[in-house]
Formats: C-alpha cells, structure tokens, sequence
C-alpha cells in the first residue's frame, strides 16, 4: 500500500483527543510541481501557437518597425503617409502625447500584421509551385533555381515544428476528367477488353449523370475545411471498420539491425522510455525541424499532434481517437498484470537508472495475474462492436473504469516480453518470428488501441506494434530514429550491460492496477481472443534481408531505387501467381496543409510490357531495358503526380462519401470502391533524423510491416537501409492457396537479380 499511501497529500483520524489531520508535505510539493510544471507547459504552447501564427516574422521585428515610425515622426517625418493620423481621428479626440503614442502603437501593429500576412500570403504562393519536382535530375532551370532562393527567404529561418502550417497550400481537387482517364488508364492493363469497355460505359454515364454534382460539394468542401480528404479517410477507412485492428490495419516496426547496446531487458526499456519521454519534452516545446523536401519544402506536421498520450476508443457505430493534453506515467504490461509507472517525480523527468529501478521492481514481482487480467487485452484485437459493448457494460464504473483509464491515457504502453529475439540479416526465420511476434503477439499481451506499444524482449531487442488511424507510418519512424539516435549518443550502459550513473532520485513505485472482471465479461474476453488468435495463426510473415544489393548500384543505372523495385515486385507477382493484380503503393500529400496518403497504382502498362518482356524468350535485352526504363520513368511521374494531388483513389473515395450523404447510387464508384488490391505496398522512410550523418554505418533500422490486405494477396513492405542492402517484409495468409510469402520473397530475390543483370549488359554494352 506505499504507493497509495505517496499518492495522497493529507490523511485524518478522529480520536478521543479530536481531529487529527496528517499532511504529506513531499505530495504537496509533487501536486505544486506538477501545477507549475502543467501551466508552464500551456504558457510554452501559448507562445509557440502565437510565435507560429506570425512566422516567418519575428516578434523583434514588431519593435523595430515601432522603433523607426516613432523616429521619423519626431524627426518630423510621416513614414506612415497618413495612416496613422487617420487611425488616431477614429480612436482618439484629444491631441496628448499619450493619445499620439497609443495610434502609433496601433498603427505599427496593423502594419506589421499587414505584413506578417502578406508575406505568408506570398510564401503560400510559393509553396503551391511544385514543377521543380518534374524537372530532370540535375538540370534545374532558372525559374526554379530563383523560386527556391525566394522560398528560402520568405521561409524564415530557425522554424519551429508547426512555423509553416498556416503557409501550406490547400489540398487541391482534381478535375473529375483528368481523375477518370488516369482510373481507366491504370486497370487497362488489368481488364481483358470486354471488361474495360464496361468500365468505360460506367464512367462515362457516372461523368454525364452525378459527377459534376458531386465534384460541386467536394470542391466547397475543399474552401471550407483545412484538407477535404482527411477527416473522411480517418473516420471512414479507419475508425469506421467494425473487424479486428490487430494484423488488419496496425503495423510493426523493429530494432536497429546491427547495433544492440545491451542484453538486459530492463535496462534497454529504462533508457529507450526515457529517450521516448525527452523526444515527446521536445515534441511538447515544438523545438523539432520541420522535415523539407529538398530542404525547401516544408511538410505538413500535423500528424505530430497526437503521438504520445492518445488512444482509439471502440464505439458500436465507429470509434473515436481520444488524445490527452499530457501524461505523465506509462502503462506496462508484464506476464499479464498490468502497472502504472509514474514517470516524473517532483516536475521532473526520471532518469534512466530510476526507471531501470521501476522496471526491476516489475519483473521481480511474482504476483499472479487477477482473473480476467492476464487475456484482458484481447478486446482490443478482436471485432470492435463486442469491445464497445464489453467496454460500456464494465468498464464505465468503479475500480474497471479508474484502471482503463490509467491504460488509455498513458503516455504509451510498456509491453516486457519474456520471449527473446535476435536480428540477423542471416537468419530469415529469426526475423520472420520476430515480426510476428510485433505484428500480433500473442494476442493478448498487446494493447492494440494505443497509439503505440513499444515492447522489449528478453534479451534486451526492442519493437513496435502502432495503431493507424491517428498517424501514417513514417511519423512513427520518426519518432523511433529520435529514441534510438537519443539512446546511441547520449545514453550508455555499464559493462554488466545495465545503465551507467547513479539514481538521483527515489522513483514512485510501480502500482499494480486493480480489475474486478465479471464472468460475463470473461466470455467476450475469451471470445475475442479465439478469433485473434484463428487471425494471427493465418499470417504468414516472410522478412528477409536482400544483400546482393542496394540503392547504391540502383542509383548507377539513372534509375529510382524505389520504381527498380516496383518494377520488380511486379515481375515476381507475374512469376509467383501467373497474372498481374491491381497494386497499391502509398505515397504521400504532407505538401498540403493536413495531408496523409494518396496511392500509387503501380501496375502500369508499361510495368506489365516490360515484365512480359522479362519473360518472353523472343525479347531482347534492348528491348527490355528500354522497357525498363520507360516504366520506371513512368512510375516516378506518378508517384510525383501523387504527391501533388493529382491521385485518383483519394478523390474517388470522396466523390464516393458524397454520393452517400446524398442517398445517390453510382455503379461507376461501387465498382471503383469494391476493387481488391491483390499486392499492397509501401517503402518506410530512413534517416528523416539525419543520424546518419553522424553515426554512420550502425545505425540502420530493420524497418517494419504490416499484415495482408486481401485473402487472396501480399502485403510486402521494403525499406532501402544503405547502399547494399534492402529489407522486405512480406505477408500473406497461410490459408491461401494462391499465396505463399516465402516463395514471394524468393521470385522478388530472383526478379532483383535478373533486373541488376540486365541494366549491368547494357551500362557494360553502352561504355563499349
């Protein structure tokens, strides 16, 4: 009971002597902390917000502009032409000093406001431009080359996390035109001519019925809100799906590949939490770069917003995201019990060897699990209506709700697994293990509502299991190279592996959250832990490590690293099962104000010729590698294409949304909306911290994955580590015929080795 009795800051008892009051002066001093600590933390933001409504002007320069209108009016001067003796007739009838000193003050304020907008109006302008993204690597033009040295300057310098959200561009809505032809143009290749010419009978009758109606909405949408496709996208395509989370929409990150900077469990969570929590201290500051393209083009941050300190809430329509000002403890999970940790103690943050001390006192503690507690988490890994359902019946009262509570609003969850990994570009099977043990665990052992899980293992390897609703996969990369890069330069382990230093401070105590789970509530547990389990027993995960090559060589070609491996993948596709399939890859909008993803259909035309090519013994090598070449040219333009608004299932999607609200039906969208994505994919960026500048050849993470999309299809996720080597996690379902993910990533291997042998002919052919 110490820890109740530390939570509490006065205590009475009444006597035959009279009233005895009891004063914890220590929790008194911890509740005044954490008052100054929480007003402090509004103050910063109130600043930030303040400082990034005005960017790229600074607040110095609202006194300079003062400074020079006030010297030129007492040297007798009007720099202001007028304005300032109009605003002084509108506000003041007397002539006093006083009077003359406050329509100064309000005419260099208006002024500077003037300008502070007209600045953002022109770095807005700016920012819309995007045909420096079209123009051939290394022959920039002259109007674009002056475009970036005018971004640079109106872009300010120093920018804090959110300094460009108000200068971003709007999303923009496509022609309905131009987003049909490019549908059509990407299932040509994939609809026998039967087929196509249906689809061309729907789009046109959907273009000559409803569309330019529906485009109407959209576009007042598009005036009217930040981005047109967000919000839709996150409540529909995320919140709105009633199946299981766990393997169907959140994914899995790893560890870094060749660097382990200890073997002990609890010293690795110790110094990563504490790196997680000094990145979210930064976060909460904004002190964080915005990431630029090119290092001109700022992207949109906003997914930063809710990274720690948020939780999915299971709804029986649809679920919620619920994010928290601030948290200050972490939810742990071990063995099926799970505790509170506070991790600050007097305002402060605890360092690594006082949360070494809390996770020791975890693991050492031999208490069984409450009944109903060691499985509790499988209601957030099956379907989502008997969750709500369980979750309003009981858990919306009493000790249920207070310990939920604890759970949902922690910073982020703490999983001590007892299984042990190993990463090991050699070992298949050990990563493969390893990414399922991320992607779904044991089902119950992973709190899947969570913005996300950081679990450590045994052997001191650490992973990631992320919800996906709230945020796209490279912001939680980001945030992982930020704890890692945090972990390898500034924290350090002892030579018995634990974390070097001395406690400070003595930490709060674990506390052990308190259940009192009914027998009916038992069942639905058990019930959404079979189908959790039928689900993750029917993944099969394949992650392997492609050492021939990497970017490196790709780069030699003159060809995208990214469009090489697209191109291959469709290529195996073709070896694998013998056809091609609409392929999805995810690209991104963050360009725009507020912008998530859009998709790449990478199964082109000119992928599918160039595949066949690859396959039919008639073709030359020329004819192949121009093939090549003019798919990968092609993919790229797309991918660009994406990037800038100019997608087609993002606009689709919400023609599709409208027609719904106003009770149209349009076989041209439900056919469009009902089509399976047979091969899903998507690159995990690297190095968006620029750590590897600094640290070089270790810090390479494992990268990350996801489950399979459709019944019948792969899911591959690859991330390019360095210039030589390449990781591709791949999933399927075992109960698939059609499918197998270790025969996958065998014709992926051999369409990589084929596609490097024909670009090395012909670069050979071509020096000759």
């Amino acid at each position: 009971m110490a820890e109740a009795h530390a939570a509490v800051a006065f205590s009475f008892s009444v006597t035959q002597e009279g009233l005895n009051v009891h004063i914890s002066h220590d929790a008194l001093k911890g509740v005044y902390l954490s008052g100054i600590r929480s007003w402090r933390k509004r103050f910063v933001r109130f600043l930030n917000r303040f400082a990034s409504g005005v960017f790229p002007a600074k607040f110095w320069s609202l006194g300079l502009l003062t400074l020079i209108l006030l010297s030129g009016a007492l040297l007798g001067y009007d720099v202001t032409c007028g304005f300032n003796a109009k605003i002084h007739d509108a506000f003041f009838t007397s002539q006093s000093f006083l009077t003359w000193m406050c329509s100064y003050t309000i005419t260099c304020t208006l002024i500077w406001l003037a300008g502070v907008l007209l600045i953002r109006y022109l770095l807005k302008l700016l920012l819309s431009y995007h045909g420096f993204m079209f123009e051939p690597h290394g022959k920039i033009s002259m109007s674009t080359k002056l475009w970036a040295v005018c971004t640079k300057i109106l872009g300010g310098s120093n920018p804090q996390l959110y300094s460009y959200q108000a200068s971003l561009p709007r999303l923009p809505v496509p022609a309905i035109k131009d987003t049909i032809n490019r549908y059509l143009r990407s299932v040509r290749p994939l609809l026998c001519d039967a087929d196509y010419d249906q689809m061309v009978k729907l789009s046109d009758e959907f273009s000559v019925t409803m569309a330019s109606r529906l485009q109407r909405y959209l576009v007042l949408k598009s005036w009217w809100a930040t981005n047109y496709v967000s919000d839709w996208w996150e409540q529909y395509v995320y919140l709105a799906g009633r199946g299981p989370i766990m393997v169907n929409s959140n994914y899995y990150g790893m560890d870094l590949l060749y660097h382990q900077p200890t073997s002990k469990q609890t010293s690795r969570a110790a110094s990563f939490v504490h790196a997680l929590f000094a990145f979210r201290s930064t976060l909460d500051k904004e002190n964080i770069k915005p990431i630029k393209v090119n290092g001109v083009v700022p992207l949109c941050s906003a997914q930063y917003e809710r990274i720690f300190n948020t939780c999915r809430l299971p709804g029986v329509d649809n679920d919620t995201l619920h994010h928290w000002m601030d948290a200050r403890h972490i939810a742990v999970l071990h063995q099926g019990r799970w505790f509170k940790v506070m991790c600050y103690k007097n305002g402060q943050l605890l360092g690594p060897k006082e949360l070494e001390e809390v996770f020791e006192t975890i693991l050492n503690n031999k208490s069984a699990p409450s009944p109903g507690e060691e499985n509790l988490a499988a209601l957030t890994a099956g379907d989502r209506i008997p969750w709500a359902q369980a979750r309003n019946q009981h858990f919306s009262n009493g000790v249920n709700k207070k310990s939920l509570h604890a759970i949902e609003k922690s910073a982020f969850v703490v999983v001590l697994d007892d299984e042990e990994h190993n990463l090991s570009e050699e070992d298949c099977t050990g990563l493969s293990n390893y990414g399922r043990s991320l992607l779904h665990g044991n089902c119950n052992n992973r709190w899947f509502d969570k913005s996300f899980n950081i679990v450590f293992f045994a052997n001191g390897r650490l992973g990631l299991n992320a919800e996906h609703s709230w945020a796209d996969a490279p912001i939680m990369s980001h945030v992982v190279e930020q704890a890692l890069g945090f972990e390898y330069m500034h924290l350090s382990y002892d030579s018995d592996g634990k974390v070097s230093g001395v406690a400070t401070v003595r930490p709060v105590p674990p506390q052990r959250l308190a259940w009192s789970i009914s027998d009916e509530c038992q069942e639905v547990i058990n019930t959404s832990l079979a189908l959790a389990r039928n689900l993750a027993d029917d993944v099969h995960l394949n992650v392997r490590a492609f050492k021939h090559f990497g970017k490196g060589l790709v780069k030699t070609f003159k060809m995208s690293p990214d469009a090489f491996i697209q191109a291959a993948l469709q290529l195996a596709h073709l070896r694998d099962k013998g056809h091609f399939a609409l392929t999805y890859e995810a690209s991104m909008t963050r360009l725009f104000r507020e912008g998530r993803t859009e998709t790449v259909r990478s199964c082109t035309s000119e992928m599918v010729a160039f595949a066949r090519s690859m396959e039919d013994p008639n073709s030359t090598d020329e004819e192949r590698h121009t093939l090549l070449r003019k798919a990968a040219d092609f993919h790229v333009s797309q991918y660009k294409e994406a990037m800038i608004g100019k997608g087609v299932d993002r606009h689709l999607f919400c023609l599709y949304v409208v027609s719904k609200y106003l009770k149209l039906e349009s076989p041209f969208l439900q056919k469009v909306l009902s089509e399976v994505w047979e091969l899903s994919t998507s690159q995990t960026p690297t190095d968006q911290s620029n750590y590897l500048k600094v640290i070089q050849n270790d810090f390479f993470s494992a990268g990350g994955g996801f489950g399979p999309v459709a019944d019948d299809g792969y899911g591959v996720s690859y991330i390019i580590c360095h210039e030589n080597l390449i990781m591709f996690h791949i999933s399927s379902k075992s109960s698939s015929s059609e499918t197998n993910s270790d025969r996958f990533g065998d014709n992926i291997e051999r369409a990589m080795l084929d596609m490097k042998d024909l670009c090395e002919k012909m670069k050979g052919k071509a020096k000759r």
